[in-house]
């Protein structure tokens, strides 16, 4: 590793605890603690250098999301999803080969009404991909969610399935392939909403995230091509833990924070890929006004929730108002992970000062 490369591990892993978390309360004081002098290369040749990407952002935007369901009987629905590899940067100088559905993390929501049937086109073009992929809908009533029907390998052709959405909620989808846990924590897994036929409550905005763990045989912030590590995964022990493929893709230095006004509400769609660690789903500064635990659209939802667990191959729906202006950071409350491995997302809300509320210089 260069003189370079470690001076930069160090600036990293610094700024991801003083820049994420000092400014919102949650760490005070020393951060000599993030120094890197300790941290051993991953060989002694080091990384081989970053490669090209294919994508500037592997990141999806969090506001895409499919419009909220305004029809009131049955319909049909014809979607088609691809597999595509990206080479992208987890962070600036950090290289990693991606599989996603659609191009990128998480792959792309699907969204409709209980009762609604989906016909479905699942295709692995054979000059973007060297695996066997298919996918597995926790919405789906059938063998494997669909995974059974779906599976082929590059030069197959395209295939088929056609399935009633015939229970409400939010749920995940992930490539179930042998190899599954390496294909999720490359990216492979996106959301499935299905609205009560009554609908959903009426928000400002609407989020979609997805936590993943990104395991790889670089070092945190070493720059150059991360290959995957099934070792590190067979322990659990990720390089990065990331919303939406990226380290710290949605904070202020470098990333794109979403946006709000004081007066708003939000709801986020969170998935938790995984493939093998539960997130503990926290907003630094608000809470989750309405929680609709693991997804479930058809209870009431339980009320000013602070931290609430998500186990990995579930989406949840949290929704929360904005009546004081700044930044609102969802983090993953593990806190080395929002810290020092990527697993935060800044919510920039904007509005006059609500001092009756919070008054930072009485």
């Amino acid at each position: 590793m260069t003189e370079t490369q470690f001076n930069r591990r160090q600036v990293v892993q610094a700024i991801g605890a003083t820049g994420a978390l000092a400014v919102a309360g949650c760490l005070d004081g020393d951060t000599q603690g993030n120094s890197a002098e300790t941290d051993e290369p991953a060989g002694e040749e080091g990384l081989p250098e970053a490669k090209a990407v294919d994508v500037d952002r592997i990141a999806r935007d969090p506001t895409d999301v499919p419009a909220p369901v305004d029809w009131d009987e049955p319909r049909e629905h014809d979607i088609t999803i691809e597999t595509v590899r990206q080479t992208a940067e987890i962070e600036p100088g950090v290289t990693f080969e991606y599989m996603t559905f659609e191009g990128q993390v998480p792959g792309p929501m699907v969204r409709v009404r209980r009762g609604d049937r989906v016909n479905l086109t699942f295709d692995v073009p054979e000059d973007l991909n060297a695996a066997a992929h298919n996918m597995d809908f926790h919405a789906v009533y059938g063998p494997g969610g669909g995974a059974d029907a779906t599976t082929i390998a590059p030069g197959d052709d395209p295939t088929q399935i056609s399935f009633t959405a015939d229970y409400a909620g939010v749920f995940i989808y992930h490539c179930a392939i042998p190899n599954m846990d390496q294909h999720i924590s490359s990216g492979m897994f996106g959301s499935i909403l299905v609205e009560p036929e009554e609908g959903l409550p009426e928000v400002d905005h609407e989020y979609y995230l997805g936590q993943h763990e990104i395991y790889t045989d670089g070092d945190v912030g070493e720059e150059g091509h991360h290959s995957f590590d099934f070792d590190a995964m067979l322990e659990e022990s990720p390089t990065y833990v990331v919303f939406n493929g990226q380290a710290y893709g949605f904070a202020p230095d470098g990333g794109q924070p979403m946006q709000a006004n004081t007066g708003e509400t939000a709801r986020v769609y969170f998935a938790n890929g995984g493939p093998n660690l539960l997130s503990s789903l926290h907003p630094i500064g608000n809470v989750w006004s309405r929680y609709y635990r693991d997804g479930d659209l058809l209870s009431e939802p339980d009320l000013n929730i602070e931290t609430a667990p998500v186990a990995p191959g579930t989406t949840t729906a949290a929704e929360m108002e904005f009546p004081v202006p700044g930044p609102v950071k969802i983090v993953d409350h593990a806190l080395t992970r929002a810290a020092r491995r990527g697993a935060l997302g800044v919510v920039n809300v904007e509005g006059e000062p609500t001092e009756d509320l919070y008054d930072e210089d009485p």
